[in-house]
């Protein structure tokens, strides 16, 4: 092939909605040298049988900026490329069955309203009048989005297939990618039955393809990736005409409906219907060794099996009753990615330089436009608009095997439109990664969750107790856990209360440069040996990237410690920033902690330990504990005096039951929000995100303008405090009533939204309702009253003065 090309800046694999849209935003943003690579044809994927619809509701924050953004960038496309398709923005009706789920549809509405989205509630006669064959008599409500619709997914992938081309890109169809070669300057040669191409960069966008593609990566530091496939069916119906007469007389398409407590959408298909469900008793495909994926299967389809959808189509039937005038006229039921949570994965690959990934969607049509724009500013900028974490490939780690893919992707399939409550834990695929206390922690009452696959104790139910799933479909704070949580935080104000703590993220760094390079990765100073303190890495726009804790235990010697959840993510931070002959090595699985903290700690520790507990606060030293090596660090993210006891696997369960046996009572991470709300301490990827700098953030005193490091971010940083921050970080008090505020809740001021909420929770040494959250500079002084929409109601809130709620002057800490 005279011009099949062998060099490219990013070659891209994999010809589906996402991998089109990715090669036209980086052609958008300049980069016009890139490749795609498609085995078949373009939409052979799952792409081809999509069903096209297009939504932008969704209670996920950057979700939502996706899917936005895809309606936004569809809209006006046939026109920017000069491609003809067929995009129908009808709206939809969103029914709801239960008080629940109105309260969810609030706090999307709410969300959306933020973001330029024009949602609306709507009485059962509203949506009766515009939609007549609409059954509403057993509702609670509905949710009209005005944006919602449909499109020919081949028509829109081909469109942003001529965008790139026409802006200089490639994409050479019917050359399967065979492998990838990374050289020691960390490009790539991407491998073809063709030929090679050689690229700085290289995107698996191989859709359900994207596990056997990763494998390709693993001798250069990769993953396999965490999926699996599942089967999903809908099905279209015959004509009607009585659908007919009303596109006639109305101009346009019946509203698409969505009864996600049933769990289908049924939308108008030319004059007839296709109902789209997500049974429950649902089928995954290409899961064991003697049903594996073929080779090539583009543009096929599986039998159809109407059994097992038909109590769905049934009540789809009873909703709209004309549906039964019509015969079934096709089925399709086709291949679709399930990530274990049912996000795609999008951002770099973990654990690989210079490779990213954009896969793995389950709703590729509806995401593939905003999924282009971001995987174009990771590979280009180097970071993306919207913190964009709930797709970050590095959310997960290495619990995720095939079983826990099998296991996750069937459970989210089967509860595709379910309502995620603040207490509701999934049940399927835990005990992936126990702590050497876990049967302890589940005798003493344990209400598990899972951190990064870690079991931790939520909270410590008492006999009696409810502990069912049942009992935490609320949005509401009330529920069997409101008394124990008190009583675990009122154990810590006034005794000592204990938390098993496994899988905090530790890094060892060592190594002759490692302190100088760590000056020039963190914003602020480092801690002298045998002291420990907060880190925080910024990106380029000084936005907020990543927050450690430094332990330094020599000169160029040190432990950083990190989010469960940041393992990945900050170990290739830390990886990527450190010279050759500085080591990082990730001990993470080697050792557990305890947060052992009340004002009766010391008293507690010094009758079980060799330390010298009158050492200060943010120290830290080698002990033994119950006779057992550990290290004890002078911290508490309680905000009460108190230690964390660091220690091996196999020593902690000697050093747990000492600790227990000395009156410690044990307390769960929902006490522990609690009492971190009530300190003002920020948690990472809810306050703390790359949506905000760290002068926004409240951060400034973490950050060293007058070091000779550049460190990341240094020049934004400086530029902005010169011109001023336009948000500002604050606690709030909120007169709330049987709900606190969740993530992102519109805070108002008058009728206008000036902010919103990073973290909420009630403060039970306090005995309010706190928000965490940003709003605009100049409301951010003590006093000012604002309000906070907490599912739907508007609830007076206060902004509090820049220091803790509880010990303000931090005296209880440094007792």
């Amino acid at each position: 092939m005279s011009d099949f090309p062998t060099k490219a800046r990013v070659v891209i694999i994999g010809g589906g909605v996402v991998g089109c849209s990715s090669l036209y935003h980086l052609a958008k943003k300049g980069w016009t040298d890139c490749v795609l690579l498609e085995k078949n044809e373009l939409t052979a994927g799952s792409t081809w049988h999509a069903a096209g619809n297009v939504p932008t509701f969704s209670t996920s924050w950057s979700i939502m900026n996706m899917q936005r953004y895809s309606t936004e960038l569809y809209s006006g496309l046939a026109e920017e490329v000069d491609y003809p398709m067929n995009y129908h923005q009808s709206g939809s009706i969103r029914l709801a069955h239960t008080k629940e789920r109105m309260q969810e549809f609030e706090r999307a509405m709410s969300m959306g309203r933020y973001q330029g989205i024009e949602m609306e509630m709507w009485t059962l006669e509203e949506a009766k009048e515009r939609y007549p064959f609409l059954e509403t008599h057993d509702l609670a409500g509905v949710l009209w989005d005005p944006s919602d619709g449909d499109i020919d997914p081949a028509q829109v992938t081909q469109a942003l297939a001529k965008g790139a081309r026409d802006m200089g890109q490639k994409i050479i169809r019917f050359c399967p990618a065979t492998g990838v070669t990374q050289h020691d300057d960390g490009t790539w040669t991407v491998h073809t039955e063709k030929g090679d191409i050689d690229c700085d960069y290289v995107v698996n966008a191989a859709g359900y393809y994207a596990q056997r593609i990763g494998e390709w990566f693993l001798p250069f530091g990769g993953r396999t990736v965490p999926s699996m496939v599942m089967e999903h069916q809908y099905l279209l119906t015959e004509q009607i005409p009585e659908v007919e007469a009303w596109s006639k007389e109305h101009g346009g398409k019946l509203p698409l409906i969505r009864d996600v407590d049933v769990s289908y959408y049924l939308r108008q298909e030319k004059h007839g219907y296709n109902l789209g469900p997500y049974e429950p008793n649902c089928k995954g495909h290409w899961l064991t060794a003697d049903d594996k994926m073929p080779e090539d299967f583009s543009f096929q389809l599986w039998q159809e099996d109407l059994d097992r959808i038909e109590d769905i189509v049934t009540d789809a039937m009873e909703r709209v009753p004309l549906m039964q005038t019509s015969g079934v006229s096709s089925v399709i039921n086709g291949p679709i990615p399930y990530a274990p949570d049912g996000l795609p994965m999008i951002g770099p690959m973990p654990g690989v330089k210079n490779a990213f990934e954009a896969h793995t969607f389950t709703f590729g049509i509806a995401q593939g436009g905003g999924a282009g724009k971001v995987l174009a500013e990771w590979i280009v900028d180097g970071h993306t608009e919207w913190d964009m974490w709930a797709v970050d490939p590095r959310r997960y780690t290495d619990y995720t095997d095939q079983d826990y893919c099998n296991q996750k992707g069937m459970e989210v399939y089967g509860n595709e439109y379910a309502m995620h409550f603040p207490h509701h834990e999934w049940p399927a695929a835990r005990d992936k990664k126990l702590s050497p206390v876990h049967a302890k922690v589940k005798e003493l009452g344990g209400v598990m969750g899972a951190y990064n696959g870690w079991e931790r104790a939520n909270w410590f139910a008492q006999p009696g107790d409810d502990t069912s799933l049942e009992a935490t479909h609320t949005w509401g704070r009330s529920g069997p856990w409101e008394q124990r949580i008190k009583e675990e935080c009122e154990a810590v104000r006034d005794g000592v209360g204990v938390l098993d703590l496994p899988g905090f993220s530790r890094f060892y760094l060592s190594g002759e440069g490692a302190a100088e390079a760590l000056r020039g990765l963190v914003t602020g100073g480092l801690p002298k040996v045998g002291r420990i303190n907060l880190v925080y890495v910024s990106d380029s726009r000084g936005r907020i990237l990543t927050e450690m804790s430094c332990m330094r235990l020599g000169e160029d010697e040190f432990v950083m410690i990190t989010a469960a959840t940041a393992q990945w993510h900050d170990r290739d931070l830390l990886v990527n920033a450190m010279p050759v002959g500085v080591s990082v090595v990730d001990v993470t699985t080697t050792r557990d902690t305890l947060i052992v903290t009340g004002p009766k700690s010391r008293d507690l520790l010094a009758g079980m330990s060799d330390a010298d507990l009158s050492t200060g606060w943010l120290t830290h030293q080698a002990a033994t504990v119950a006779g057992r090596p550990a290290h004890l660090v002078r911290v508490s993210f309680a905000g009460e005096l108190g230690w964390e006891v660091h220690a091996l696997v196999e020593d902690m369960p000697a050093i747990y039951e000492a600790i227990l046996e000395a009156g410690a009572k044990p307390f769960g991470m929902y006490a522990l929000n609690s009492l971190r709300l009530e300190k003002g301490y920020r948690a990472w990827k809810g306050d703390l995100s790359t949506d905000y700098s760290l002068l926004e953030g409240g951060l400034g005193r973490f950050v060293k303008l007058d070091k000779p490091q550049d460190f990341p971010g240094k020049a934004a940083i400086q530029n902005e405090k010169q011109q001023g921050v336009k948000k500002s970080f604050v606690t709030l008090t909120v007169e709330a009533g049987d709900a606190d505020a969740p993530y992102m809740s519109c805070v108002w001021s008058g009728d206008e939204i000036v902010g919103e909420t990073t973290s909420g929770g009630w403060g039970y040494r306090v005995g309010k309702s706190i928000a965490l959250g940003m709003v605009r500079a100049e409301l951010a002084q003590p006093g000012t009253e604002l309000e906070v929409e907490i599912y739907g109601q508007k609830c007076r809130a206060v902004v509090q003065e820049d220091q803790p709620l509880w010990d303000p002057a931090n005296e209880r800490l440094r007792a």
